[in-house]
């Protein structure tokens, strides 16, 4: 991203990991309940019943699910949650810079556009692979009602991996990656890219210096950019992991059986809390992303000074 100011030094490849890494766990306790409207939201109208709760609204869907299935609901997969942003968040951000230098080295002095989504695609496809179970997990927890007699599938976190792994093999764990995988290219080049060009565009231009309202408002704007493109990618792939064995053929199956029954809308469902979550979620992750390199850094000097 913008290189830091003559006064710091650059931080290291493991300091941005660790920053992500923390400053994305940050961001998802934080904003969790966002995201599992979202999901409700998403897979509302795919089971039509006489019985079904309706959602209406960010507000309606927390108040009613904190009615019907008590507030702990709202929180329900958030350790997977943490888990994906621990595998996933830390390299796919922690990495964008290394990975970008790698792309304009011997190229340019200042990383090209081409640079920064070839970034993007790699960092975001690389952290897929290795986090998806987390994702699936995290999905079907945020999904699964007690309500009107229903058997929860999964008593827990780590009992959920060990229901899938066993019910559906290992590869259950790994359902809808290439969905994912789509999903998230899309996401980490227009969060990660939209952010870099918006915060250098500010500090360049001098309306903003390099500090947190530079980082708040790029984080914002990134948010909004991503959401839209998105959107349509994250209500298919919610659908399709959610989705019990044989419910669906394929992604394809998925897609069309979402237009022909719900119509075209059905493919934004959840967009408002889509991006409360993503907005939300990009500020104070950036915010506590860039102060947290930048106190590491100082703490690192300050101890070689000492010595």
């Amino acid at each position: 991203m913008v290189g830091p100011t003559a006064l710091d030094v650059p931080p290291t490849m493991t300091v941005k990991i660790f920053s992500a890494g923390v400053a994305a766990c940050v961001a998802d306790a934080i904003t969790f309940p966002l995201d599992t409207v979202k999901v409700r939201l998403q897979i509302q109208g795919e089971r039509q019943t006489s019985r079904a709760i309706r959602y209406k609204g960010v507000l309606g869907t927390i108040t009613t699910l904190a009615k019907t299935e008590g507030p702990v609901k709202l929180y329900s997969g958030l350790p997977a949650g943490l888990q994906r942003q621990i595998s996933f968040a830390s390299l796919r951000i922690g990495l964008y810079d290394t990975v970008q230098e790698f792309f304009s080295t011997g190229k340019e002095t200042t990383p090209s556009l081409g640079s920064k989504i070839s970034a993007g695609l790699t960092t975001g496809g690389v952290a897929v692979f290795i986090g998806q179970p987390t994702e699936v997990v995290k999905v079907r927890l945020q999904a699964q009602s007690h309500l009107h007699g229903l058997k929860p599938r999964y008593t827990g976190t780590y009992n959920a991996y060990r229901v899938i792994a066993t019910t559906e093999g290992l590869i259950g764990l790994w359902k809808g990656t290439t969905l994912n995988l789509t999903r998230n290219v899309i996401i980490n080049c227009t969060e990660l890219v939209t952010y870099d060009l918006m915060k250098e565009g500010l500090v360049k231009n001098k309306l903003l210096a390099d500090d947190l309202p530079c980082h708040f408002v790029s984080a914002l704007i990134a948010g909004f950019c991503t959401t839209v493109l998105c959107s349509p990618v994250d209500v298919v792939k919610t659908r399709f992991i959610n989705s019990p064995p044989g419910q669906y053929t394929s992604v394809p199956n998925c897609a069309m059986t979402m237009f022909t029954k719900e119509g075209p809308l059905a493919f934004f469902k959840g967009f408002v809390p889509s991006f409360l979550r993503f907005g939300s979620w990009n500020v104070i992750m950036f915010v506590c992303f860039e102060q947290l390199k930048r106190e590491l850094m100082k703490s690192g000097r300050t101890v070689d000074c000492a010595t």
